[in-house]
């Protein structure tokens, strides 16, 4: 063992004050993202749209924008979902396929995020699938919408996953580059940090770490665990991942198709879940892949039943050149900078109970 790992196990084994000031450090780090307010609207990539507000439960609304297709006919709508630090231009890629393949979309900007004000408490997956269903609930009240699906990516995946849970009425999900539940994301942050935990440290500080992550907002590790949601929702869902994600590594993706395949098992009439690994692909800017676009464009046409046809709309989405908007890119802010190894953790819990700036000028975000 290195001289550095043995000073962190000695950290460590100081007892549980340290463990429990360090997970409030996290939280404090990890729980505020910095804001990027949308650089691009849909009119940049040649789509009409509709700046909008989506009400939610809590009284929030949320900035959108309704992106109509097939010159506003009536017809199945998609709710596309960002990722943690990003903002609803990001889907704009997502929206070009989607709309070349007849689907009308609605994008958001889920709270903390994109134009929205800073939050008070830590942000979670909570957070996002609560928004997610104000989005759905928005679509399923339009009269131009005969049926709702929902695309989100990474955190913006979990969201989906947890909308579509809770809401029967929700047609059809695809989750992108989605953690399986928040103790192997809080995990795996711990390796983006570099920390040099062994694992009989890491794994029980994670759990710690995650408990005292979701009390602010009151949530339940189970309420906020894509793999628990996947088991929950019957409908058709289309998990995708790229095989070099770095962010959120493709087991993730492993452990949310079998818990939907051991739930399903005693649900003879639940759909299916296919499963699209995209080869070389990484966490985020699948849709630049062409079996990307061709996949979620059928998936989505046979699941909610049109506008197209599934080879119709296979072969628009195709034909789509969907790619990266030109804006800068950004790292995660809670490991941004961060010098890795004892330091890091020394200075987290020395940290205890401060906040991050939450100034979009000075902050970084997941690419």
């Amino acid at each position: 063992m290195t001289s550095r790992r043995l000073g962190l196990t000695a950290a460590l084994a100081v007892g549980p004050i340290a463990a429990w000031r360090f997970a409030q450090a996290y939280r404090a780090r990890a729980g505020y993202p910095h804001r990027h307010p949308p650089e691009y609207d849909p009119g940049f990539v040649g789509l009409s749209f509709e700046t909008l507000g989506v009400p939610t439960a809590g009284g929030i609304e949320l900035p959108a924008w309704w992106i109509p297709a097939r010159g506003g006919a009536r017809g199945p709508a998609v709710l596309l979902v960002h990722g943690w630090e990003s903002a609803r231009d990001r889907t704009l890629p997502n929206a070009q396929v989607l709309n070349a393949a007849g689907f009308h979309v609605l994008t958001l900007d889920i709270r903390g995020h994109g134009a929205n004000p800073a939050e008070e408490l830590p942000l979670t997956a909570g957070e996002f699938g609560a928004d997610a269903l104000a989005g759905v609930h928005a679509l399923l009240a339009r009269k131009d919408v005969t049926a709702v699906g929902v695309l989100g990516h990474s955190m913006g995946g979990i969201g989906a996953l947890l909308a579509a849970a809770a809401e029967p009425r929700v047609g059809a999900v695809i989750a992108a580059s989605t953690p399986a539940d928040p103790y192997r994301l809080t995990r795996q942050t711990f390796r983006l940090a570099r920390l040099p935990l062994p694992g009989p440290f890491a794994y029980p500080l994670a759990w710690l770490t995650t408990h005292v992550f979701l009390i602010p907002r009151g949530h339940t590790v189970e309420s906020v665990s894509a793999a628990h949601a996947i088991e929950t929702y019957r409908g058709p869902v289309l998990l995708v991942h790229g095989d070099a994600d770095r962010v959120v590594p493709i087991s993730h993706l492993e452990r949310l198709e079998r818990a939907a395949e051991r739930s399903r098992r005693d649900h003879p009439d639940a759909a299916s879940v296919e499963v699209l690994v995209i080869r070389g692909g990484e966490h985020s800017w699948l849709y630049e892949d062409t079996e990307y676009r061709a996949a979620i464009a059928r998936f989505l046409a046979t699941a909610l039943r049109g506008p197209l046809k599934p080879d119709r709309a296979e072969a628009a989405a195709r034909a789509v050149p969907a790619a990266r908007l030109p804006q800068r890119e950004h790292a995660f802010s809670a490991i941004k900078d961060e010098p890795g190894g004892f330091r890091t953790l020394a200075g987290a819990i020395r940290s205890a109970g401060s906040r991050p700036e939450r100034d979009a000028e000075r902050g970084e975000a997941e690419p």
